[in-house]
C-alpha cells in the first residue's frame, strides 16, 4: 500500500546579509566549509528512511517534537516532495505526478484527520462532510443525493445527526474532530492518514475519538498511518515505527491490533538505518 526508501528531506536556511548583521564575521558558516564560505546551513529533517506499510495495515509513527514525524506523514501522502527517495503510494510512484495528479490521487485514494481539525469555517458540518465527495472523479463521484445520504450516514455513525447544520464555531472541540473523522472516512480512502488526531483534546474525548477511528477503520479496512505521542493509542497498532533526529530508531512489531485493521500485522519489511 505504501512503499518509501530512503525518504531524505533537507531545507537550507537562509542567511542575513552582511547588511543586515552587526558584525560580518558573525556571519554563520555551513559545517564542513571554510570561514569564508557564504554557503547556507542546511537543516536535515529526515535522513534515508525506508518504510514499508502493507493493506489493512495500522502503523503509528511515534516520537519526541522534532524528530520529523508530521513531515514523513507529509511525504508519504503526496504533500511534499523529498530532497531525496522515492515513495509509491497505492502502487502509484509519486515522483511520476505532477502536483495536480498527486492531488487528484489525494483526492481518490487518501483520507485525512489532522490535529487542529481544519474543517472550512463557512460550511455546516454535513457540508464539510461533503467535499470529498465533490472533489472525486467522474467515474467515482456519486450523485447528489447518494453524497448526501453518504455524508448524512457518517456523521449519524460519529453521534452528529443533530448537528449537520452547525457550523464548526458552534461545535466543541470533539464535536469538529468527528466531524473530522466522517470527512476523512466519506470518499472510502484506500489510505488514512491521522496527525496528532487527539492532540488538541482532553483526555476522556480523546480516548473516545481513537475508539470512533479504530471502529470505522476496522468497518472499511482502510490502511491507517498514525502519528502521535500518545503511548497508549500506540499500543493498539500493529506496528509502531520509532523516529528521532530524523532516522527510523527501531520497529516495534505488536502484531495483533487492538479495535482496527484485520487482525495479524501483513508481512512487510520496514527499515530505516540511520
Amino acid at each position: 500500500m505504501i512503499l518509501a526508501r530512503n525518504l531524505t528531506q533537507r531545507y537550507s536556511l537562509s542567511i542575513p546579509t552582511v547588511a543586515s548583521r552587526a558584525d560580518p564575521a558573525d556571519e554563520p558558516v555551513a559545517e564542513g566549509t571554510s570561514g569564508g564560505s557564504r554557503r547556507a546551513p542546511v537543516l536535515t529533517v529526515l535522513d534515508g528512511v525506508d518504510l514499508e506499510v502493507g493493506e489493512g495495515e495500522v502503523v503509528v509513527i511515534l516520537g519526541p517534537s522534532g524528530s520529523g514525524k508530521t513531515t514523513l506523514l507529509g511525504l508519504l501522502a503526496g504533500l511534499d516532495r523529498p530532497s531525496a527517495g522515492e515513495v509509491a503510494l497505492a502502487g502509484v510512484a509519486l515522483a511520476d505526478l505532477d502536483e495536480e495528479g498527486r492531488a487528484a490521487l489525494r483526492a481518490d485514494r487518501v483520507g485525512f484527520i489532522f490535529q487542529s481539525f481544519h474543517l472550512i469555517p463557512t460550511l455546516t458540518a454535513l457540508e464539510n462532510v461533503l467535499v470529498p465527495l465533490e472533489l472525486l472523479d467522474r467515474d467515482r463521484a456519486p450523485s447528489p443525493a447518494q453524497a448526501e445520504a453518504t455524508a448524512r450516514g457518517l456523521l449519524e455513525r460519529v453521534g452528529l445527526g443533530d448537528r449537520l447544520d452547525h457550523h464548526p464555531a458552534q461545535l466543541s472541540g470533539g464535536e469538529q474532530q468527528r466531524v473530522g473523522i466522517a470527512r476523512a472516512f466519506a470518499n472510502q480512502p484506500a489510505v488514512l492518514f491521522a496527525d496528532e488526531p487527539t492532540g488538541n483534546l482532553d483526555r476522556k474525548t480523546g480516548e473516545e475519538i481513537i475508539n470512533l477511528l479504530f471502529e470505522l477503520n476496522e468497518q472499511h479496512g482502510t490502511t491507517l498511518v498514525i502519528v502521535t505521542h500518545d503511548l497508549e493509542l500506540s499500543r493498539r497498532a500493529h506496528r509502531i515505527i520509532h523516529l528521532a533526529g530524523g532516522q527510523v530508531e527501531r520497529i516495534e512489531v505488536l502484531g495483533t491490533c487492538t479495535g482496527g485493521g484485520s487482525g495479524e500485522a501483513p508481512r512487510s519489511g520496514a527499515g530505516g538505518e540511520g
